[in-house]
């Protein structure tokens, strides 16, 4: 990339697109991104309003041999929604959401927020499986996979995918379906952002039903019997109820949801007598209400580092390496999050989509979450910590989206799937345009490759 020839290319797109380069007043607005972590200097971010927005900015980025980031809802954990002296584009303008309630179907703006969706679906009692903050991007998420709390019952936010309108590295605006390059449809149902910028989602909605939750706090020193009574309390769980927990060192808190018909008292009661909780909660919420109630602690600007996996079950050695983990806790908001999956999200074949890890019953993310950048050494060595030593129990695959280091893509997608993977990078995006993400390189996995793999980039922090 030529400094001097990009600068000049710059002053030209500025003529027809948003262009917030490093001397316009909204710079270190425009900038950043949620994770406090990262604080990049690109040459300049182009908020996009429009497909043809997108286009032109891509075109401009292979022109002109330029780093690209995308950005949507900007939460990229290992910060790849941003990058120094590159291109940021901006998706955030694109955030129009049109439902039609007859059809039950959601067209969604790439640059839309999960709490968008919500809202747009709660005056038809509609939803779409989607993730647990609402200020996440619709369109990071969805890449990945998307799990939260309606999966058991309705599945991966992939699952609920029609189609999408995108943008490949070329320049080509192409409609991506089941019956439209299924080949493609297969990959970007969680291959992540490695094959073009999605600049419409199409989703299938589901009626919603009554929702009741109810919340368990147990006490440190309960947290051992808190945990072992969860995992079997889970697995008596219906697939209409979503299951997680949060480990600190001030205790275990278990949250139960159950949406769809009318559910049994004893479904949500049960998970609060594990012992003598210090608080408990249970009764009808609003689902967008609900979905919003950890945006406070994920708040934008705040130091964020995970790792997570997939496990089978939640057996007596896990449970220890989480209730270890969690007392030794570097600071008050850093967790270990564990999610119970199966139901819905096993009902489809593991080989039907990228996403890699149907099998998998839990899966966990040691999340330490901090303020000072004093701490940054103490909490990112913790979060590895307890995150190799659940990984030693976990499964090979992984989940993409909750991962703060790079260049993962190999473990987490096995070789199967990164081939095949890797064969469609090298069709759709020979010059690895779209590096930045969980980077599948050009022809990653393929033996005897026609073309080697270019353009890779190094992560700072990647294992």
């Amino acid at each position: 990339m030529d400094p001097d020839r990009l600068a000049e290319g710059l002053a030209r797109l500025q003529q027809g697109l948003d262009v917030v380069a490093r001397d316009h007043a909204d710079f270190d607005a425009a900038r950043r991104v949620w994770n406090g972590l990262w604080d990049r200097r690109p040459a300049a971010v182009v908020r996009a309003r429009s497909r043809d927005d997108v286009v032109a900015t891509v075109r401009f980025a292979r022109e002109h041999d330029a780093l690209l980031a995308v950005r949507g809802g900007g939460h990229s954990l290992p910060g790849l929604s941003t990058c120094d002296d590159g291109i940021v584009l901006d998706l955030s303008p694109m955030r129009s959401i049109a439902v039609d309630p007859e059809g039950r179907r959601a067209t969604v703006g790439g640059g839309a927020l999960l709490g968008d969706l919500d809202r747009a679906g709660e005056p038809f009692g509609l939803v779409t499986p989607a993730g647990v903050i609402a200020h996440t991007g619709v369109g990071g998420l969805t890449l990945g996979g998307g799990m939260g709390r309606l999966s058991r019952r309705l599945g991966l936010t992939i699952d609920s995918l029609e189609g999408v309108e995108m943008v490949l590295a070329d320049g080509r605006v192409v409609l991506v379906d089941a019956e439209r390059e299924p080949d493609l449809f297969w990959a970007i149902r969680g291959g992540g952002g490695n094959f073009g910028v999605v600049t419409s989602f199409r989703f299938q909605m589901h009626d919603l039903g009554e929702v009741v939750a109810a919340e368990y706090s147990y006490a440190p020193e309960a947290a051992a019997d808190a945990l072992g009574g969860f995992a079997r309390e889970a697995a008596r769980a219906p697939r209409e109820m979503a299951v997680s927990l949060v480990a600190t060192d001030s205790g275990v808190h278990l949250s139960v949801m159950r949406s769809g018909s009318p559910a049994p008292s004893d479904d949500l009661e049960r998970f609060g007598r594990l012992g003598t909780p210090m608080d408990a909660s249970i009764g009808p919420v609003r689902f967008v209400e609900l979905q919003a109630a950890g945006d406070e602690s994920m708040r934008w600007g705040r130091r964020i580092y995970s790792k997570g996996g997939f496990v089978a079950d939640l057996d007596d050695e896990i449970v220890a390496i989480i209730a270890d983990g969690a007392a030794r806790a570097p600071t008050p908001d850093s967790e270990i999050y564990v999610i119970q999956l199966g139901g819905a999200v096993a009902d489809v074949d593991e080989a039907g989509t990228a996403y890699a890890g149907r099998s998998g019953g839990f899966f966990w993310i040691a999340q330490p979450v901090w303020d000072d950048p004093a701490l940054d050494e103490a909490c990112i060595a913790w979060g590895r910590d307890v995150a190799a030593r659940l990984t030693a129990r976990s499964l090979a695959a992984n989940y993409v989206n909750e991962q703060a280091d790079a260049g993962i893509a190999a473990s987490a997608y096995g070789a199967t799937k990164l081939a095949r993977l890797g064969a469609l990078k090298a069709e759709v995006d020979p010059t690895n345009l779209f590096r930045l993400n969980q980077n599948i390189a050009p022809n990653a996995g393929v033996r005897d490759p026609v073309t080697a793999p270019t353009g890779a980039a190094t992560q700072p922090g990647a294992d």
